[in-house]
């Protein structure tokens, strides 16, 4: 097999045949602006029910209740652009906005991905902006298929692991082999004054590595989940991770994964896609297992410490810029007690439905 067999069985999972529709707008002199975009809409119901019971009261709230609902899927719009300074180097910037477009509404348009940088074929990529984590880019990529819920490694969102004012290097591909390097900065204007953080900031790195043969990609990666002021959400320990890809034939590829956190989770992922004319299938099984004090309090709730979840979905291209799809996904998130006092039986997050979501997209 050749190179290019595992090429085309990863953009197949991704769909970037049809995302890579654009518009270019202006294309002379070395200098290039392309239009991109996708409209989305589906259906989806089930998923996470949460039942919430005030501490002492008894007077219940049903946050999604799993019914089923009309919703905007992803849609965005972007510009990106390229300019040749010498016949090695070039600069180029990206512009990324998400909307809501299954309703009417005045909300303002959401960032997306903001950034700029110099791409040198020697020397390698720099850039800095808002962009994807190069987690995602590196172990979490083969597993990135999903319309909209499946993919359980860490990823690309927003958040400690995700997202933000970064700084990254990508090396120049040498002979299959590729290195990604990042740095998230978090500053501390935006805290009390005096309180903790209010005086520095934070940096969290990632990065990770890959390397392509033939039919087959191998990935190994990290990034820094930390526990401080300026960073939400953060475990205060490092993810590490690896994955690797096979291509049987230019239709079906499969792949592996693990991820670990000493004091979080340990995520095993197996899966496939086969695609075959207009038609993609795709699925993935996860086996995530608590560690440390995540687990321990999962036990202090009598909760299962393991899961088991699974993602199944399929794609149809009705044209090169149409397409409709469908996919199921269960988490198998345990039920546990959210709160305390005297109703603390009935404090219960319930997470065992089945999700679903149908729809279409149009890529231009």
């Amino acid at each position: 097999m050749k190179k290019t067999l595992l090429a085309t069985a990863i953009a197949g999972a991704l769909g970037v045949s049809a995302a890579a529709q654009a518009a270019t707008v202006y294309d002379q002199d070395g200098t290039r602006l392309d239009l991109y975009g996708r409209i989305a809409m589906g259906i989806q119901g089930g998923g996470s029910d949460t039942k919430v019971v005030n501490e002492g009261e008894t007077d219940e709230r049903i946050e999604k209740a799993g019914g089923s609902e009309f919703v905007n899927i992803g849609s965005r719009f972007g510009l990106r652009g390229s300019q040749q300074i010498t016949s090695d180097l070039s600069a180029y910037g990206r512009a990324e906005f998400r909307f809501n477009g299954d309703e009417v509404n005045r909300d303002a348009m959401q960032v997306r991905n903001s950034y700029l940088g110099l791409k040198s074929n020697q020397m390698g990529s720099l850039q800095a902006g808002n962009f994807d984590n190069f987690y995602l880019n590196t172990v979490g990529a083969p597993f990135d298929v999903y319309v909209v819920n499946g993919y359980e490694f860490a990823g690309g969102g927003t958040g400690a692991k995700g997202q933000g004012d970064s700084i990254g290097y990508i090396s120049p591909n040498l002979e299959g082999f590729q290195v990604y390097l990042m740095g998230k900065h978090y500053t501390g204007n935006e805290q009390i004054a005096g309180s903790d953080g209010s005086n520095s900031s934070t940096i969290e790195t990632a990065g990770g590595a890959v390397y392509e043969v033939d039919a087959l990609r191998l990935a190994l990666g990290y990034a820094e989940d930390k526990d401080s002021p300026n960073v939400a959400d953060g475990s205060g320990e490092v993810i590490y991770g690896g994955s690797a890809q096979f291509a049987f034939t230019p239709e079906f590829s499969a792949r592996l994964g693990y991820e670990t956190q000493s004091d979080n989770e340990d995520k095993l992922g197996l899966g496939f896609t086969y695609g075959i004319d207009a038609w993609k299938v795709y699925a993935d099984y996860y086996h995530v297992s608590a560690n440390g004090d995540n687990k321990e309090a999962l036990q202090a709730q009598d909760a299962s410490t393991s899961r088991n979840s699974w993602s199944i979905g399929t794609q149809y291209n009705v044209s090169s810029n149409f397409q409709v799809f469908a996919e199921v996904n269960e988490e198998d998130q345990p039920s546990i007690t959210i709160g305390g006092g005297e109703t603390a039986d009935e404090l219960r997050s319930i997470r065992d439905s089945v999700y679903w979501v149908t729809g279409a997209r149009y890529f231009f």
